[in-house]
């Protein structure tokens, strides 16, 4: 992560919902959920406020850099849904060779996975004109964005800003979770090394560079390469301890939290 990367404007995202989904090896009746937001799930999601259809070359998001920071893991929900069950021949599922299935065979099962109460802020960095577009889409979509599945909308604010020092920002941002009298540990996950995040505390003694975010952890098949196929990417993980102090609540204890915040970067002339 280059000192460019943390000068330059980038766009702040909060996404929180009922429930989110950002599968990763999903195939067929098997939907899985990562425990994050996903590169694939984030394009898409600018892709629908900006209005592209699924044909069209979304090679300008895919060079985005994306880092996200855990405000809250949610809770993992597992669904069992059915289809097709109980309707005519014409109306069920129809298969790889374009026939109908038998009455028998007729409803399918899936299981599907979900992030129940989760929220996460996330920070995108990358060319100048790509996040301003974005930005103006994110304030007019096109298509209702989605976390992930188009079952599961946001909630309010999603777009939190183009902001100058974006990774200091996601960094110093309320925190969506509970109140604690102790310090909190803050998971965040990047496509780049994160032993440069912008942090005012100290570590607390020696870490190894997998530790501090310095090497990547694992991969994950998230990045979008032309139509619906994927490659794999490097993943790096960082945890903080951050102040207490710094967990603003849910619900209107956080919007108060996060509207002051973002009242005084407005005043310092912060926003891009």
């Amino acid at each position: 992560m280059s000192d460019t990367d943390t000068a330059a404007p980038g766009l702040l995202l909060h996404l929180a919902g009922p429930l989110q989904s950002w599968g990763t090896r999903s195939h067929y009746n098997e939907r899985d959920t990562a425990p994050h937001p996903t590169r694939s799930g984030i394009i898409g999601l600018l892709g629908a406020c900006l209005g592209r259809s699924r044909d069209e070359s979304n090679q300008d998001l895919a060079r985005l850099s994306l880092t996200t920071r855990t405000d809250r893991p949610g809770v993992l929900l597992r669904d069992l849904h059915t289809v097709g069950g109980g309707l005519p021949a014409k109306g069920t599922v129809t298969t790889a060779e374009g026939k109908k299935r038998p009455p028998s065979q007729g409803t399918l099962l899936s299981h599907r996975s979900y992030l129940a109460d989760a929220a996460f802020t996330v920070c995108l960095t990358g060319d100048p004109h790509t996040l301003r577009a974005c930005e103006q889409a994110l304030h007019t979509p096109h298509w209702p964005p989605y976390l992930g599945r188009r079952s599961c909308p946001p909630e309010g604010p999603l777009l939190l800003g183009l902001l100058s020092d974006p990774l200091h920002h996601l960094v110093q941002l309320p925190l969506a979770r509970p109140r604690s009298r102790g310090d909190a540990r803050v998971d965040y996950h990047s496509d780049r090394p994160l032993d440069q995040l912008p942090t005012p505390w100290p570590a607390e003694g020696p870490l190894q560079d997998q530790q501090q975010g310095a090497v990547a952890v694992s991969e994950l098949n998230d990045d979008p390469h032309g139509g619906r196929a994927f490659r794999a990417r490097a993943l790096y993980r960082r945890t903080l301890t951050q102040p207490a102090d710094q967990c603003a609540g849910q619900g209107t204890d956080y919007l108060t939290a996060l509207a002051l915040y973002l009242d005084t970067l407005s005043s310092k002339g912060a926003a891009r």
